[in-house]
């Protein structure tokens, strides 16, 4: 039985869709159908297909009382829109179906778990919200809420844990037919933690174990985690909140974490060996991974940032996208992430130009665009004179112009998107200490699509995305230095 909030969110997707053309929006990045986008939810392989549920307030560009939005693509390049699943139309969800996961039953229908959000008393206070665990299941197309919901709510939450920060489950299903939730959770003392939920059937939930604890290092509230194993070892991704930067590594503000370790069966908990920024530009957030029938772990986030969310005029007709998908893997104890191996079929209209001298600002014939996958290496000319800097210029005219440039005496990365036409100060810059560089050799593959870039540096060993909304006509690309810079330069059209 569909509600009359979800028929109403459903109907109003379904016409506003249709005043978008098709180059107002991204031409390979999941973006929001109408209104506002953000966490990608219950991101899975169901039925053929992959599947995107996504944070979704179908009425306006901005945040809102928070829907399912749905959409489903066969290469998680090329997406088609479904209508809307959830809209907040119980009385436990009144206020919003917050972020989870979906998991297929062995009957064969797709459960989601979600948070739904209620608003206790009135909302002075970021407190007031209280927050549990709710279950719809479908088809995958259409879905209804369980009847016995909420399934999971303060009554089985441990000591100290906080009922307004209790958010995001993960859901999968282990080896021997039981479930197991991975939900974020704030304890007593303010920090962050993950919390181990337990269940025989999916529908009844035990709290088992504090799988993770932040302890105040990372950050405050952790969000929406995920959890895997991956190259021999188990990871945990997750979004802290408010967090302050160490050095180069974390940025303040809302940023992405990613833990690389053990998982103890005896105490169903996991143990720590490494951290690390899972992307270290602007945009990227509350990632979700699938494994994808032919074994490999893909990685898509929000590619926004809560701090930058006027970036866009207000008057745009929809506001958040989503991240390249990505290829997850981890050597030397480190992550990795290179861009879906599908993006080469798009690609067109080779111009290649090898060991290039570089001194001063130079374009080249056949280089340009705003949908391109390019891939840089550089090298000092002569390695007695490293030179002090290195540019690339792209979403390029006489006015506008977004900027990726290298220092290599200070072995420093940085995107900057000032020039790119925001007319707000927020965040435009960031940095990175860049890992596997010395004397001035760096490589980068850098993905544009119309609205966005994705630069993985070093052959994925790190990454750094930004957004932007620079004219289209803003197409050109151009490379400078200061000193001498020996290049290869490879670059196709994405179609």
């Amino acid at each position: 039985m569909i509600s009359q909030a979800l028929r109403e969110a459903r109907f109003y997707e379904d016409v506003a869709e249709k005043s978008v053309s098709e180059e107002e929006r991204p031409a390979f990045h999941l973006s929001a159908r109408a209104g506002w986008m953000n966490d990608p939810n219950g991101f899975c392989f169901y039925k053929g297909k992959y599947h995107m549920f996504y944070q979704y307030y179908p009425y306006a560009p901005k945040w809102g009382p928070m829907h399912w939005g749905h959409a489903v693509s066969t290469d998680l390049l090329h997406w088609e829109y479904m209508p809307a699943v959830l809209a907040p139309d119980q009385v436990y969800d009144r206020d919003g179906c917050f972020s989870g996961n979906a998991v297929e039953l062995p009957d064969g229908r797709l459960m989601l778990l979600y948070t739904g959000v209620r608003l206790e008393g009135v909302r002075k206070e970021s407190n007031s919200e209280v927050q549990v665990q709710c279950i719809a299941v479908g088809d995958g197309e259409n879905f209804e809420k369980y009847e016995g919901n909420p399934v999971m709510d303060e009554t089985v939450l441990p000591e100290g844990a906080s009922r307004f920060d209790f958010r995001d489950p993960k859901v999968w299903r282990c080896e021997d037919g039981t479930y197991r939730c991975l939900l974020g959770n704030r304890p007593s003392d303010g920090s962050g933690q993950l919390l181990l939920f337990g269940s025989e059937d999916g529908f009844h939930w035990k709290f088992r174990s504090v799988f993770a604890s932040n302890r105040n290092r990372f950050g405050k509230m952790w969000e929406c985690p995920d959890f895997f194993e991956l190259d021999g070892k188990h990871v945990i991704l997750t979004s802290p909140q408010d967090m302050l930067p160490h050095g180069f590594e974390y940025h303040n503000g809302n940023g992405t974490l990613c833990l690389i370790g053990e998982y103890d069966a005896d105490t169903e908990s996991f143990r720590e060996e490494w951290n690390q920024s899972v992307d270290y530009g602007i945009d990227f957030y509350a990632p979700q991974t699938i494994l994808t029938p032919d074994g490999r772990r893909v990685m898509i986030g929000w590619m926004q940032n809560w701090d930058t969310c006027e970036l866009r005029t207000p008057h745009g007709k929809w506001q958040g996208q989503m991240s390249l998908p990505r290829e997850l893997s981890i050597r030397n104890g480190r992550l990795y992430q290179a861009p879906l191996k599908e993006l080469e079929k798009l690609r067109a209209n080779k111009a290649e130009y090898c060991g290039v001298v570089l001194e001063g600002e130079q374009t080249f014939p056949g280089i340009h665009g705003r949908k391109v996958d390019m891939e840089i290496r550089i090298r000092p000319q002569d390695p007695e004179n490293v030179y002090k800097k290195f540019s690339i210029h792209f979403a390029m005219n006489d006015d506008y112009h977004i900027t990726i440039s290298y220092r290599p005496h200070e072995n420093v990365l940085k995107i900057d998107r000032k020039f790119s036409g925001s007319r707000r100060a927020i965040i435009h810059q960031r940095r990175c200490k860049v890992v596997g560089s010395e004397n001035g050799e760096l490589s980068l593959r850098l993905v544009l699509d119309r609205y966005s870039a994705e630069a993985f540096v070093n052959d994925g060993i790190q990454t750094m995305t930004a957004t932007y909304y620079t004219p289209l006509e803003a197409d050109g690309i151009m490379f400078a230095a200061d000193g001498k810079v020996c290049m290869d330069v490879v670059k196709y059209d994405l179609i």
